[in-house]
C-alpha cells in the first residue's frame, strides 16, 4: 500500500510590481522507505493574483505584465478563464496580441518575461529580471519525473501558429532560449533535463490531454523547474489572435516497482443504461485515461481513471448506438467497442 500526503511549504516571498507568495506542492510517498516527489505548484490554475485586472496572473506564474521594464509596456496576454475549464473553477488562457510596435506572444512562466530591447529576437524568459538583478524567480523542484502532462485547447491565429509548453529542470539560474547573448550568460551547464510539448497546427476545440517525456542531459538532481507556456511558439511571430487554454499541468513519475504492462483482461470495461463502467477495483495502475469516440472516430469525452474502484461515466445525452473506447496509461493499453442503449 502507498499513502500520499500533500504538503504546502511556504517559501520566502519575492517582490515584483506586487508581492507574491511562492509555495511548492510536495507529494511524499510512503512505501518501505520515504521518498519525495515534487509537483508543479498551482498547475491547475485555481489560485490567481489580480484575477480580473489587466495584469491577472496565476499564482506562481508570471506574464509580461510583471516582467522586465520593457516587457511590462506590452498588452495583457494572460487571462483567468472561468468558462469551460478542464477541471475545477478556472484555467489559464494565453493570447497573442497586437501592440503598437510588435505582436506580443501570449505568455505565462514560473520565471521572468524579459524584453531587454524592443526587438523580439532579444526577448527571453529567465530566472533573473533583466531590469532588476535582485528580482529572482524560481520554482523549487527536486524530482526527476518521467513526463510532463496537461490538458489544452487551441485556436490558431493563422498558418503555422502553434502553442507550446516547455518545462526545464535545472540548478542555479536559467534562461530560455539558452543561447547566451549580451543580455544573459551561458546557462546550459545548469540544465538537468527538459520536456517540450508543441500543439499541432490548427484548432483544437475540445480539451485534449498531452503527455511528453523528459529528456535528461545530466544524472544530477535538479533544484528548480522552469515552466514556460505560450500561445505562439515562434518567438518572432507577426500573427496575432492565437489562443491556448491550459489546465492541470503536472509531472508524472515512473513507479519504483518492477512492472510490465498490465494484462488488459484484468480490467473490465462494460456499459449499461448509457453508462460506461471501468473496473479498477482489483488493480493498481499508474495514471491512465479513458477516451470515448463515436463510430467516425470523433472524440466524445476523456476522463482520468481512479484506482481501487469501479469508475462510472454517464452519457445520457448521447444517441443510442455503437461507440469506441481506449484506455491508455504507462501500465495499460486497451481498446474496444461498447453499445450504449
Amino acid at each position: 500500500m502507498r499513502i500520499q500526503l500533500f504538503l504546502i511549504v511556504l517559501l520566502k516571498p519575492y517582490k515584483t510590481s506586487r508581492m507574491k507568495k511562492l509555495f511548492t506542492l510536495v507529494s511524499i510517498t510512503f512505501t518501505l522507505a520515504v521518498s519525495s516527489q515534487t509537483q508543479i505548484a498551482n498547475g491547475g490554475f485555481e489560485l490567481w493574483d489580480n484575477p480580473t485586472g489587466s495584469n491577472a496572473e496565476p499564482q506562481q506564474f508570471n506574464s509580461n505584465k510583471t516582467g522586465s521594464s520593457n516587457a511590462q509596456l506590452g498588452p495583457q496576454t494572460c487571462f483567468r478563464e472561468a468558462t469551460n475549464p478542464h477541471s475545477g473553477t478556472y484555467c489559464v488562457r494565453l493570447e497573442t496580441t497586437n501592440f503598437i510596435i510588435a505582436v506580443v506572444n501570449g505568455n505565462a512562466t514560473t520565471g521572468v518575461v524579459n524584453a531587454p530591447t524592443t526587438s523580439k529576437a532579444d526577448g527571453n524568459v529567465g530566472t533573473v529580471n533583466f531590469s532588476n538583478a535582485t528580482d529572482i524567480r524560481k520554482m523549487a523542484f527536486t524530482g526527476r519525473p518521467d513526463s510532463l502532462v496537461g490538458w489544452y485547447r487551441y485556436t490558431s491565429g493563422g498558418t503555422g501558429e502553434q502553442g507550446k509548453v516547455r518545462a526545464i529542470l535545472h540548478t542555479g539560474d536559467y534562461w530560455d532560449p539558452e543561447t547566451p547573448t549580451t543580455h544573459h550568460p551561458a546557462c546550459i551547464a545548469n540544465k538537468i533535463g527538459a520536456a517540450l510539448f508543441m500543439a499541432p497546427t490548427g484548432n483544437q476545440t475540445a480539451w485534449k490531454r498531452f503527455s511528453v517525456p523528459f529528456s535528461y542531459t545530466s544524472t544530477a538532481n535538479p533544484t528548480h523547474i522552469m515552466v514556460n507556456m505560450t500561445s505562439s511558439a515562434n518567438q518572432l511571430t507577426t500573427i496575432a489572435g492565437s489562443k491556448i487554454w491550459l489546465d492541470d499541468i503536472a509531472v508524472v513519475y515512473n513507479s519504483t516497482k518492477v512492472n510490465t504492462l498490465v494484462n488488459p483482461e484484468t480490467v473490465k470495461v462494460y456499459s449499461s443504461n448509457k453508462t460506461i463502467f471501468v473496473d479498477y477495483s482489483e488493480v493498481n495502475i499508474q495514471e491512465s485515461v479513458l477516451t470515448v469516440y463515436d463510430i467516425t472516430g470523433k472524440i466524445i469525452s476523456t476522463y482520468n481513471i481512479e484506482n481501487g474502484k469501479v469508475n462510472s461515466f454517464e452519457f445520457s445525452n448521447l444517441n443510442s448506438g455503437l461507440y469506441l473506447y481506449q484506455l491508455t496509461g504507462a501500465d495499460l493499453k486497451k481498446s474496444g467497442k461498447l453499445i450504449l442503449e
